[in-house]
């Protein structure tokens, strides 16, 4: 079922349900009197401050009421013209703001409310809750007398304090609608267990939505695994919280001097297999149920791998796009200064990830270093001479190729021939057209924010280097069909509905939904190899199931840079480089074992092996049972 949660933060809705209620206990007096709205102390009208607040409802006046009072509206108005004030004498008449109580009043000054205030009556703003002069139209001046009469709606509306009040109210609400207005689909779980784990993180973090997607497609892969053994419920529910998350503000100054203020993250998921790896990814849709999210999938990851290591994620909602390079690097250097006490390769390297590339790399290790003064270790990503494998960028993409061609022997098939479809077009989404191209595969399409581009030719080698210029220069990708006429740039569109064997999503989360999904099976493709963290939606999973597409999930299909990450680590103190022949060797390796355990896991639990799912559930199945087996030895349960 779709339940779709709005945040509402609880000041606000307590501010809303104050609001109403002062809606319907309003100042009234007999229907159809004339009362003056006074905004600060004033003695225009004594009796209007000792009127007892009444709780009856307002009426609408009668046609004779209303032809009564305009009658003696216009009587009023014609004795104030005939009445003549010498010059020589000179009177300031003070201005009324008058109004009928009606029905709609309440919808009319929806921004203000009447309360008592020490025994006196007086109209407040919703926003700051104060009145009169502390309500004052211009806060840094004295603009206006002291008894300066106005409505309440118009005292809001030309203030400035409180435009600006407003303002950031709005933004706030915005954000929050931004993030709280997406779908949260809940699986139809088969056991109330499971059902009640993640009703457990629903309640905890209401607003998460990244991360509560994880722990459902997690969770919905494990029931199985619950059902069998009770005792990794308790073990389940502590794993799902991390051990640590660092939250912390990053200042940084710009070219023209000026101050900026962005926040970041550091999620350690979880240690128990070993010290930290997980990637940075610098993003302004980064938050930290974003961080929570890609620490727990790496945590999976990691634990599926062969290696021992523990899982994290973070970063910051700093946008690279746009600065320069001595801004990158002050933002780099500053987020470092907080950060590099949580890190140390016993405790936590962080790695590559959107945003975050081998220059943003080296400047974060070389603040690094000088903060914690020694030289130990260094983080996985930056091609440089003091990197250790020569192959570090490329393993996750070409991983990604390698765990396909796996799948298809397994159906005594190839990549030869097949159209790919592939999304993104940074580091990942290169490295598998090129290594696509090598195992003869037909490449067709890259994407970015603004549309994706299709070559029906397919790419080749010179094809990818003018790909390359064109995002390292920052171009769009519409710049390629000046070079190759028979290409084509689709605006705000996305390559899934292009035919396909086989698809490849290197972009970002939740990128194929389930009309995407929908267009990927009417186009033909069979297998999909996640590239980026969990790139579909829920919904789109089940499109794909039913169709019997095969998924290889990221932390599977992407475990390529896990193993990189770590061979790098193991041999730079020998200062060993790898040859791209042994590298590759070895990465092959290690996708093939990462395989084979996900597929023994799902068959272990009662998956069939050609079965769409097995892959999927099979991948967390054997991560989550090393981790539980570390958990228990450890006494974490």
């Amino acid at each position: 079922m779709l339940v779709s949660r709005r945040v509402v933060g609880m000041n606000s809705a307590m501010d809303d349900i104050n609001l109403l209620q002062q809606r319907h206990h309003l100042v009234v007096r007999e229907i159809g009197e004339e009362i003056d709205l006074e905004i600060g102390p004033g003695d225009d009208d004594p009796s209007f401050a000792n009127t007892p607040l009444m709780g009856v409802p307002p009426r609408e006046p009668s046609a004779e009421e209303q032809e009564e009072h305009k009658q003696l509206l216009m009587a009023a108005q014609n004795q104030n013209e005939e009445q003549e004030v010498p010059k020589t004498q000179p009177t300031k008449k003070k201005k009324k703001v008058v109004k009928r109580w009606r029905e709609e009043w309440a919808d009319t000054y929806k921004w203000a409310y009447v309360d008592v205030k020490e025994g006196t009556a007086r109209i407040f703003c919703s926003v700051c809750r104060e009145y009169g002069r502390k309500h004052r139209r211009n806060p840094y001046g004295n603009e206006g007398s002291r008894n300066m009469q106005m409505s309440a709606l118009e005292e809001h509306n030309n203030s400035l304090l409180h435009k600006e009040a407003l303002r950031l109210q709005m933004a706030s609400k915005d954000k929050i609608i931004t993030i709280a207005d997406k779908p949260i689909y809940v699986k139809a779980l088969m056991s109330k267990t499971a059902g009640s784990i993640v009703e457990a993180v629903l309640r905890r973090d209401p607003h998460e939505v990244e991360f509560i997607q994880s722990v459902q497609e997690a969770v919905h892969s494990l029931e199985r695994v619950i059902a069998k053994n009770t005792r990794y419920i308790h073990i389940l529910e502590r794993l799902l919280e991390p051990e640590r998350m660092i939250v912390f503000r990053v200042p940084w100054v710009d070219d023209r001097g000026e101050t900026h203020v962005n926040r970041g993250f550091r999620v350690q998921f979880s240690q128990v297999l070993g010290p930290c790896r997980g990637g940075l990814r610098y993003h302004p849709s980064m938050n930290l149920s974003t961080a929570k999210f890609l620490g727990f999938e790496q945590t999976l990851k990691n634990a599926l791998s062969p290696y021992k290591l523990g899982g994290a994620g973070g970063g910051s909602d700093f946008d690279p796009k746009g600065k320069s390079e001595n801004e990158i690097m002050r933002f780099c250097q500053s987020y470092m200064d907080e950060l590099y006490r949580y890190l140390g390769p016993d405790q936590d390297l962080p790695a590559e990830d959107m945003g975050v590339g081998p220059r943003e790399m080296g400047y974060l290790f070389g603040q690094y270093r000088r903060l914690a003064g020694h030289f130990q270790g260094s983080f996985t990503g930056p091609r440089i001479f003091w990197s250790g494998s020569s192959l570090r960028t490329e393993a996750t993409g070409y991983g990604l190729v390698f765990f396909a061609q796996i799948m298809l022997a397994e159906m005594n098939k190839e990549l030869k021939g097949l159209r790919c479809v592939v999304s993104g077009c940074g580091k990942i989404a290169m490295h598998v057209l090129e290594k696509l191209l090598a195992y003869g595969a037909v490449p067709i399409t890259v994407s970015d924010s603004k549309g994706y581009l299709v070559d029906e030719d397919g790419f080749d080698y010179v094809k990818i280097s003018l790909l390359r210029d064109i995002k390292a220069h920052q171009r769009s990708l519409r710049d390629y069909s000046k070079t190759y006429a028979r290409s084509k740039y689709y605006d705000e569109a996305k390559p899934w509905n292009e035919r396909c064997d086989v698809a490849f999503p290197c972009a970002a989360q939740n990128e194929i939904d389930q009309s995407d999904a929908v267009n990927l099976v009417n186009s033909g493709c069979r297998i999909l190899i996640e590239g980026s963290n969990m790139p579909c939606t829920p919904e789109a999973i089940d499109v794909l199931r039913k169709a019997n597409v095969l998924v290889a999930p990221a932390k599977a299909a992407g475990a390529g840079g896990v193993a990189a990450g770590e061979l790098e680590l193991n041999h730079e103190c020998n200062l060993m480089h790898w040859s791209p022949e042994d590298f590759e060797t070895k990465l092959q390796d290690v996708m093939k074992q990462t395989y084979q355990k996900a597929i023994k896991a799902a068959t272990d639990f009662g998956y069939q092996k050609e079965s769409p799912e097995a892959l999927v559930h099979g991948a967390t199945i054997a991560a989550f049972l090393t981790l539980a087996q570390g958990m228990t030895d450890q006494g974490c349960v």
